[in-house]
């Protein structure tokens, strides 16, 4: 299917917030993975000079434990197997990632991550994976979110609809740390000998004005993404408000010594970065737009996040992808930035993942796309995270996606790929979500009081003039 096909059939599709109405479109069909890939390998080979010699995949464990625990789906190991020694046949070296959001059937039905034995579960299942694999596999990512199976799923009820619990679904925030720690120890138990870590969804953005509620707004962003999971990972500490409260621990869930299984040390700490966001308290609304749009800026996204105290707005005279993101090439190493002054030693180094340009309007209408302008941004971008690493900020890997970034993902947040599937078989989708924005993720909650607790940011309160020609 050719690149022009799949543009035309995404024109009437609007790329806002991602709600059921909006993505409720028939999924695209699949691209031809071929295509992208020489077209994001020439990009880095035009840009750097390097030619990329590593691919990720995702191992599949629903498939590959689809009966419970101790039965494997043999045929399904030995599709591993052949993945992992065509790679390394070809050069290619393998990373290997245990879950992409989607459990097996059997754990799924006794509750998922609220259940704290999916964690040893977890573990389990990564020590399998490391027997088998651990001489082949260079790099292990233990997950590719840990937000989407936790906060998306049984506090907000994203996927699938209608389970979210609001507070009391954060244990599963504690469980999939668990699982992570564990799952980091089983490896280096089998002797496996490639890095391990885990992936976190770098969340990072703007004050929509200089007004110290708009910082404060930012700061109540990034405790309830970064550091909600960070800061156990990290420092051992469940994040705690300045009003004493922990989210997280207060709900009963945390044992002794379960902190310290999940501060195992990580080799590595993948960022999926995708945007930054322009943040402003839900009381300055009126003040950053119009009057007459206010009312539609409290979309159903943001009915949810004003009850956490804040609130996303679009950015003044920025340019957009197809997708409404911003195009601001400094957004990520400002995110970046600011996640090393908060942490600062106590980050391993960071490999940033999952990003891209992830624009169709840079396919024209032959389907051809605008390469200069594509690498150009991305040129912008590099060189702005380049200015980081000689800061002192040790960034170990970078996996650029190109236009048709996470387009799968963006319709029903499903995965991408799942190694253990037959080749002729599409990776299960999950069901459309219905109306999981409309009753909201913390209801019956109290509204947080102003003065969350966080660390200093880097970021600006503002985003610089863009600039996509920096070499």
């Amino acid at each position: 299917m050719s690149d022009g096909f799949l543009h035309e059939s995404l024109r009437c599709v609007d790329w806002g917030v991602a709600t059921a109405d909006t993505i409720a479109a028939p999924p695209p069909p699949q691209p031809e993975r071929g295509g992208h890939f020489r077209q994001w390998t020439d990009d880095l080979r035009q840009l750097t000079g390097v030619v990329a010699d590593t691919h990720r995949m995702v191992a599949g464990w629903p498939q590959l434990q689809p009966d419970g625990p101790g039965s494997w789906d043999r045929d399904a190991l030995d599709r591993c197997d052949r993945a992992l020694d065509a790679l390394l046949a070809h050069g290619t070296r393998p990373a290997l990632t245990l879950l992409d959001r989607s459990l097996p059937p059997w754990l799924d039905a006794a509750g998922g991550w609220l259940a704290r034995d999916t964690a040893e579960h977890f573990a389990a299942y990564a020590a399998e994976l490391g027997r088998r694999f651990g001489d082949r596999v260079e790099r292990w990512i233990t997950s590719t979110d840990l937000a989407g199976p936790t906060l998306a799923d049984h506090v907000a009820g994203m996927y699938p609809p209608n389970r979210g619990a609001g507070r009391a679904g954060l244990p599963t925030v504690h469980h999939i740390l668990l699982a992570n720690g564990l799952a980091t120890q089983a490896l280096r138990a089998t002797g496996a000998r490639g890095r391990i870590g885990t992936t976190v969804t770098l969340v990072g953005g703007y004050p929509a004005t200089d007004d110290p509620y708009d910082r404060l707004a930012l700061e109540r962003l990034e405790s309830w993404t970064n550091r909600l999971f960070l800061d156990p990972l990290l420092l051992g500490e469940h994040m705690v408000t300045e009003d004493g409260d922990s989210p997280v621990a207060d709900t009963g869930c945390v044992r002794p010594g379960d902190l310290e299984t999940i501060t195992t040390e990580q080799d590595l700490l993948g960022l999926s970065w995708h945007t930054p966001f322009r943040v402003t308290a839900p009381e300055n609304l009126p003040r950053v737009l119009p009057t007459r749009t206010c009312q539609s800026a409290l979309n159903a996204v943001n009915r949810l996040l004003v009850g956490l105290g804040f609130a996303i707005v679009p950015f003044d005279d920025v340019e957009t992808t197809a997708y409404g993101w911003p195009i601001i090439p400094e957004g990520l190493a400002d995110a970046v930035a600011g996640l090393y002054e908060l942490y600062g030693d106590a980050l391993p180094p960071l490999s940033v993942i999952d990003n891209g340009m992830a624009d169709l309007d840079l396919v024209d209408a032959t389907g051809h796309s605008d390469d200069d302008r594509r690498r150009a941004l991305l040129r912008a971008r590099l060189s702005w995270l380049a200015g980081l690493t000689a800061a002192g900020v040790e960034v170990c890997g970078y996996e650029y996606w190109s236009v048709l970034d996470n387009l799968e993902a963006k319709f029903r947040y499903t995965r991408l790929y799942a190694m253990a599937v037959p080749d002729h078989e599409a990776p299960p989708r999950p069901s459309m979500p219905s109306d999981w924005l409309q009753h909201g993720a913390f209801a019956g909650a109290a509204v947080p009081e102003a003065g969350w607790a966080t660390g200093l940011s880097l970021v600006p309160t503002a985003p610089r003039a863009q600039d996509s020609g920096i070499s």
